[in-house]
């Protein structure tokens, strides 16, 4: 037994639990180096773990009994107390698109955008809920893969005025069964864990160094079954990603090529990198012998093939796109070809795809013998040094007196605690109230109901929002966002109101307020808009409401509209010219001796005379007025005031708005053909008004 009175009190213990075989390292760390003073590997005895995940918890706990004993006897010390990590295969990632309306008169904020963000990842949570409802997860990692500005792709939304915005987020989730079945295992070698990592962030801990992570790098862990992938960025992983396929697959190749055992083939693999002629026994006891040159053109379509889905996965991964460099561990990725073959599907140059081994250990001392630096130790020792660190394990917090199990992503906030308590993405952000929906000449307008006020949140008693960070032991307390008051408008905050119309009467300029009708009845300006109402502030006056309005009495008056005669109930737009005159008189019709009456005589008869007809008139028009239906713009209308009806009566009863060109002509028709609005319509025509 090695002598180890040397060595500190304190020492790691870390336990990389694999499918195949668990590696148990133990080390401490002395002026930035790791030393390792003890080291066992031991493979499982049954297929006790599957695709990284323990299905056995019992067997894989007796072979942790195994290993811990193992070191304790290398040590000559008791180990209590183990660092684990959860195989990045195991990790689920669920991309989601998002997107919510937004208001063009106001610039996109950053807390908008970061709502954005929580509603693609409470998207991700239900998504994983509904596919695996007995399942609970954590978010371990999330990036916003695109963000979209009225559906089209932007790189940045702050700012910017927009109708809509939405996201493609990437959300990765680590099944809660698989942190308590690895907490279990340990358990029963009646080990504590001292912290739980991802295999993936352990193996970053070694193979990227932390200068390196502001760039954009992937790591591909190739191991026996499956390919681990991770990106960093900006100093973070930024997602997570898996493929079935790795080093089993290329021995298996080997297994039926050369009529081998699964692990003749594992040697022949290895042998392909070391030996230019390989000698090996078939399954027929016959002994072979082959060139390393032969075994790697046996396994290089399988090479292909796995590095081409590997670099799908790194561009889906990472928003479409290639990364700066791949950084690959494991021993899958080992054989001859894998990083030429991965840099091809990448299209980067073959210097910028490297395998991370002895090199990337150059911080690591083995203080006993017989153990080889090799890219296998990356992930068992990063899980030592990640203990170090203190950040990327599981901390307990409390929201609202409830304790909740947290992974530390080294950037924990207010906000990934409140969503992994359940606290809905709705109560973080201040709320708007009831919006209001009526229709305005024609068109639906929307009016927004006004914000809330937002959370109340403290962390440890102190004020705080969703973006104050946290660490293990914070006490959270939130108290719900409330809704703000509905939306209201009245009539005379609508544009057109305030724009009076201007006509020209009797050579004189004349404004008159603009009239506002809520479902065709007369509001004023201050009627308070209801749900569903219809609004129409015609852009005309009737000739009648336009004399009544100036107080003009237009009995024995002839009316001119732009130099023709017109009726009372003919319509006038703004900056029309209206012309008043006195109604001529036919002296020859009046049966009188001009001899005998003086001028101011014949005055009076005349007036008499056209006051008798125009009385006899009106008695004749109320005597003959007609009902008539007609369809406009598919819409249906009742004229009831007339005895005939022209184009233009429709517009007493139906709202259209013809005081913005929305077009070169203003198109009248009757029954598909073309008119004006002076034309005369009957019962059943169908008209169009519309703008072209």
């Amino acid at each position: 037994m090695a002598e180890n009175k040397g060595y500190p009190e304190h020492m790691v213990f870390g336990l990389d639990i694999g499918t195949r075989s668990l590696v148990g390292s133990v080390g401490y760390m002395d002026k930035g180096k790791f030393n390792v003073v003890a080291h066992y590997v031991k493979e499982h005895e049954t297929r006790a773990m599957l695709d990284g995940q323990i299905h056995d918890i019992g067997k894989v706990g007796e072979s942790i009994s195994m290993v811990k004993r193992e070191l304790e006897r290398q040590l000559n010390r008791k180990l209590n107390d183990v660092c684990i990590a959860a195989a990045g295969r195991v990790l689920k990632t669920v991309t989601v698109h998002v997107e919510t309306e937004h208001s063009d008169s106001e610039p996109v904020n950053d807390e908008e955008i970061y709502s954005l963000d929580l509603l693609g990842i409470e998207k991700a949570y239900e998504i994983m809920k509904n596919d695996f409802p007995e399942v609970s997860f954590y978010c371990v990692g999330y990036t916003a893969v695109k963000y979209f500005m009225n559906d089209y792709i932007i790189n940045n939304l702050e700012g910017h005025k927009a109708k809509k915005i939405g996201a493609d987020i990437l959300a990765t989730f680590l099944p809660y069964e698989v942190v308590e079945g690895l907490y279990s295992s340990v358990d029963i070698a009646g080990l504590n864990v001292a912290s739980l990592t991802l295999e993936p962030i352990a193996a970053i801990n070694v193979a990227i160094p932390e200068q390196y992570r502001l760039l954009n790098i992937a790591l591909v862990d190739v191991g026996a079954g499956t390919s681990d992938i991770c990106i960093t960025k900006d100093g973070s992983i930024i997602a997570y990603g898996m493929i079935p396929h790795a080093g089993d697959e290329i021995t298996e190749n080997i297994v039926h090529k050369c009529l081998v055992d699964f692990q003749t083939a594992e040697k022949i693999k290895r042998a392909s990198l070391l030996k230019k002629q390989i000698s090996y026994k078939d399954i027929m006891g016959l002994v072979q012998k082959t060139s390393a040159e032969e075994v790697r053109k046996m396994y290089k379509d399988t090479v292909d093939s796995t590095t081409k889905e590997i670099a799908a996965k790194i561009k889906e991964l990472n928003g479409g796109k290639s990364v700066s460099a791949v950084f690959v561990v494991g021993g899958g990725g080992k054989v001859f070809g894998f990083t030429q073959s991965l840099a091809d599907a990448l299209k980067l140059p073959k210097e910028r795809v490297a395998l991370r081994g002895e090199e990337v250990l150059g911080d690591v001392s083995f203080l006993m013998e017989g153990v080889k630096k090799d890219p296998l130790l990356v992930t068992p020792i990063g899980i030592c040094i990640n203990y170090y660190n203190q950040k990327n394990n599981f901390i307990v917090i409390t929201v609202n007196d409830k304790r909740i199990k947290l992974y530390d992503n080294d950037k924990l906030t207010v906000v990934d605690g409140l969503m992994q308590a359940g606290v809905p993405n709705a109560d973080l952000f201040p709320k708007r109230g009831r919006e209001l929906t009526f229709t305005y000449n024609g068109e639906t307008k929307i009016i927004r109901g006004e914000f809330g006020d937002g959370a109340i949140i403290t962390v440890n008693e102190k004020e705080a929002n969703i973006n104050t960070r946290i660490d293990k032991n914070d006490k959270i307390n939130i108290t719900a966002s409330v809704k703000g008051p509905d939306a209201s408008y009245t009539i005379e905050r609508l544009s057109d109101y305030n724009h009076k119309l201007k006509f020209t009467v009797n050579d004189k300029p004349v404004e008159c307020p603009r009239m506002a009708l809520a479902n065709g009845k007369l509001v004023t300006g201050s009627y308070s808009i209801k749900e569903g109402d219809n609004i129409s502030i015609p852009d005309y006056y009737m000739l009648s409401q336009l004399m009544q309005f100036m107080d003009i009495n237009t009995e024995n008056k002839d009316i001119y509209i732009n130099g023709h005669i017109s009726a009372e109930d003919e319509p006038v737009y703004s900056e029309f010219k209206i012309t008043v005159r006195e109604k001529e008189v036919n002296f020859e019709d009046l049966d009188y001796d001009e001899s005998y009456v003086s001028k101011a005589e014949r005055d009076a008869i005349a007036a008499k005379k056209a006051l008798e007809a125009k009385l006899k008139a009106k008695a004749e028009e109320k005597a003959a007025k007609t009902v008539i239906n007609v369809i406009i713009n598919g819409t249906k209308v009742t004229l009831d005031k007339k005895k005939t009806y022209l184009f233009v009566d429709v517009m007493d009863v139906y709202a259209f708005d013809t005081s913005v060109a929305k077009g070169t002509d203003l198109i009248t028709k009757i029954n598909g053909e073309r008119c004006d609005f002076s034309s005369e319509i009957k019962d059943g025509d169908v008209l169009e008004l519309y703008w072209e």
